[in-house]
């Protein structure tokens, strides 16, 4: 019985697998055309942090045990649903960890044609992990082409503290940063057993020595309306008034707002980008 639970855990792991394209995970799909739909084993294995050979043991369902951190990291490669994660827990006999969020990897056609008529209001949704799943095109004309980030990296923390690109359009990084730290930490209270957020926490401090340091002093801070004061490499200084909204249908997700502030040029410099970069 024990060998038929881990050979289905196998074969619902290489279902999960073919189902991704390498596109979506920033993969370049090269010249050569695969044998084989979706990910390679390979592939599944580097963006997950674990070891080829343990990975293909797992897919060949040999009884070995797995972490639900591991478990964690495949359910954000292979972009498992919360039924699907659910499953993969079960097969695995790890409990799953009490109220964290599955991962969304898209919003809705209603949701993504709201940002794109933000037209000057550079805006962007994130989930609960603050990763970025949908943005309008003013978002990418002043912060970032979100679309060249590849999605493991495409987190606002993340950004923040190890983007050099994005850190340089805040002329005041250090207020920004601390600020966007305390937020953060305010808001995954409720999730802190999260394997994800154990992983990012360790990377950023050893990636970034201001997130080490800020972290140790535990500040929060609620999501209250902001200023974001930038100095952007083509059109110069920008202002703009931050606010963030709840999805009414999915408290998973926020609704970010930069709107161009009264009484400066920020919007007719944000058309300007916009036609430039159109």
């Amino acid at each position: 019985m024990e060998k038929q639970r881990y050979k289905e855990l196998g074969d619902f792991l290489k279902t999960r697998r073919a189902k991704i394209s390498p596109s979506e995970l920033g993969i370049s799909e090269g010249l050569r055309r695969r044998r084989t739909p979706g990910l390679r084993r390979e592939e599944v294995a580097h963006i997950a942090g674990i070891g080829l050979t343990w990975y293909t043991w797992l897919e060949q369902g040999r009884t070995i045990q797995v972490s639900a951190e591991v478990l964690e990291s495949l359910s954000r490669v292979l972009m498992l649903n919360k039924q699907e994660r659910i499953h993969l827990y079960t097969l695995a006999r790890q409990a799953l960890p009490t109220d964290i969020p599955s991962y969304q990897k898209s919003v809705s056609q209603i949701l993504q044609h709201v940002l794109d008529n933000l037209l000057l209001s550079p805006s962007f949704i994130m989930d609960t992990r603050w990763n970025i799943i949908a943005w309008n095109k003013a978002a990418s004309a002043v912060f970032a082409d979100f679309r060249k980030i590849d999605e493991s990296k495409r987190n606002m923390i993340k950004m923040m503290f190890t983007y050099d690109d994005y850190k340089k359009l805040f002329i005041d990084w250090e207020s920004h940063a601390q600020g966007m730290l305390a937020r953060f930490r305010s808001t995954i209270g409720h999730y802190i057993e999260d394997p994800w957020l154990t992983k990012i926490i360790e990377d950023l401090k050893r990636e970034s020595d201001e997130f080490n340091l800020w972290w140790t002093r535990h500040d929060v801070q609620g999501n209250s309306e902001a200023y974001k004061k930038l100095k952007h490499p083509i059109v110069g200084e920008l202002f703009f008034e931050f606010v963030s909204f709840d999805v009414s249908d999915n408290s998973n997700l926020k609704l970010i707002v930069n709107t161009p502030s009264l009484g400066s040029d920020t919007d007719i410099k944000v058309k300007s980008l916009l036609e430039h970069v159109m």
